[in-house]
């Protein structure tokens, strides 16, 4: 379920501001762990508070980021200029916040998670997975989505996720132990990973997908957000291999600074006799939940992710199928 990685985005700049000495991967892996030991001995609104002026920090030196964040809101959402500019503003902040709540993880217990977050309808949750077809979960880059995967572990879901390693490897590596910490099966992007998703899924685990990238040539072109985007189509694919329900699952910060995580309504892929379009019909639908979610929480969102990338004249037209590795082992 993981992908664009918060701790890449702030790791380096943060152990640029302590000692400049990137270069050294088992210094970054130390200095990274003895911050998170260090945040860890902090009440929750220390983290809040210092994660804040951490992302205002970011939001004033990171112009790239920062102005394409503002052109595509303004494309997406026809917002002024200020208008604008005040949601990202929002929205670093909240990025901030979030990669010191990742490196607080060791903090996240099942004894204590309620205490940061409500969660709504998790019985939506388990009733998908008592269909005993494991379960697709739809999701994207809105909050703290590595708290989202903690929530669900510690509310009794058996989660599993494709991640995808970073190029510093001892940022993939302190995540995925913030991940296991947590209970989160995580298959690495580049291995057997689809096989291990499929056997996961026929276990009766859930499966979590991240729907707001970019997907290349051989995506679903759809309307995302006012402008054509190629979407990825793994949720519905897996969806319809294994005849496994698709629970859309998002995380969002409340006023407060805690955390809501809300569960929506089990979707189901309908057989009408053209795969290609039920799955592209099933995408659309599933793109317009996440649409939603983004609209009503326009802060939440990541939105200097180069998300429309991939234009309509780079398609590449294909049947899309789970591959035959997957197939040969079931």
């Amino acid at each position: 379920m993981i992908d664009y990685e918060v701790i890449p985005l702030f790791g380096g700049f943060l152990l640029h501001l302590t000692d400049g000495k990137g270069d050294s991967n088992s210094m970054q892996y130390k200095i990274l762990k003895l911050i998170s030991y260090i945040l860890c001995q902090l009440p929750h609104s220390c983290i809040l508070w210092l994660g804040k002026y951490m992302g205002l920090l970011y939001f004033n030196i990171a112009a790239k980021q920062r102005n394409r964040a503002i052109r595509q809101l303004r494309e997406s959402l026809g917002k002024s200029q200020k208008d604008a500019e005040k949601l990202i503003r929002g929205s670093f902040i909240n990025i901030g916040r979030n990669f010191l709540e990742i490196m607080y993880m060791p903090n996240l217990k099942k004894e204590n998670f309620e205490t940061y977050m409500e969660i709504d309808h998790i019985a939506r949750f388990k009733a998908a997975l008592a269909e005993g077809h494991g379960v697709v979960i739809l999701t994207a880059h809105v909050g703290n989505w590595e708290w989202l995967s903690a929530a669900l572990v510690f509310s009794g879901i058996p989660l599993t996720a494709i991640a995808k390693p970073q190029p510093n490897e001892q940022h993939t590596r302190i995540l995925n132990e913030f991940r296991a910490m947590v209970g989160v099966e995580i298959f690495s992007r580049g291995t057997s990973e689809l096989l291990g998703a499929a056997k996961a899924l026929k276990k009766g685990k859930a499966l979590g997908f991240l729907v707001d990238q970019d997907a290349g040539p051989g995506g679903a072109f759809v309307d995302f957000l006012g402008r054509t985007a190629s979407t990825p189509m793994g949720p519905a694919v897996f969806a319809k291999k294994f005849a496994a329900p698709i629970v859309p699952a998002f995380i969002v910060r409340k006023p407060d600074g805690k955390h809501k995580v809300i569960i929506g309504e089990v979707l189901h892929y309908e057989d009408k006799g053209n795969s290609d379009q039920d799955l592209y019909d099933l995408t659309v639908e599933m793109t317009r939940i996440v649409e939603k979610v983004i609209q009503e929480n326009p802060t939440q969102w990541l939105w200097f992710q180069k998300r429309w990338n991939t234009t309509p004249e780079m398609k590449k037209t294909k049947h899309h199928t789970v591959k035959q590795q997957v197939a040969e082992n079931e």
